[in-house]
């Protein structure tokens, strides 16, 4: 007979019914699940996104589809080993972009790259329940940064 820590290893379950991913990390994300309408700083509408704890919270999925009809999905975990949340974005251009990062004060900032190309995104809670997301690119190693886009996600 299998002794009870391996038999829950092994289904993958806590004991006493606790939740695996209800750590404080795993909600530092939560500022961001909602539907949401985006804006760009003109006020044109740049697209809508839901976002969606999954998987009894131990992820966030993003489903996005842009005023010009392009879609994208991105997942969103807390890592525990490597204490870092991860990102996988996907979109229908084919484009993946894996970003790793964390909490940064009260906004959440991911990146990718430690090379001459670069890539970060920060998302921004604001007082009023919007979030500002900012996603930003480097080709020389961090020393100037061009915007690729910035949004204010406003709930639905």
């Amino acid at each position: 007979m299998l002794a009870l820590p391996l038999l829950v290893a092994l289904l993958g379950a806590s004991p006493q019914g606790a939740s695996p991913c209800a750590s404080p990390e795993h909600r530092q994300f939560d500022f961001w699940i909602g539907e949401w309408e985006v804006t760009r700083p003109d006020g044109k509408v740049a697209g809508h996104n839901r976002i969606t704890p999954i998987l009894g919270g131990c992820a966030l999925k993003e489903e996005w589809t842009g005023a010009a009809g392009n879609q994208g999905t991105s997942l969103n975990a807390w890592d525990p080993e490597a204490h870092v949340w991860r990102q996988t974005w996907v979109d229908q251009s084919g484009t993946v972009l894996l970003l790793a990062g964390g909490i940064e004060g009260v906004r959440m900032v991911m990146a990718r790259g430690d090379g001459p190309s670069r890539q970060r995104i920060t998302w921004t809670p604001m007082a009023d329940g919007r979030v500002r997301q900012l996603w930003d690119s480097s080709a020389d190693g961090g020393k100037t940064w061009k915007v690729q886009f910035d949004g204010t996600y406003a709930k639905k």
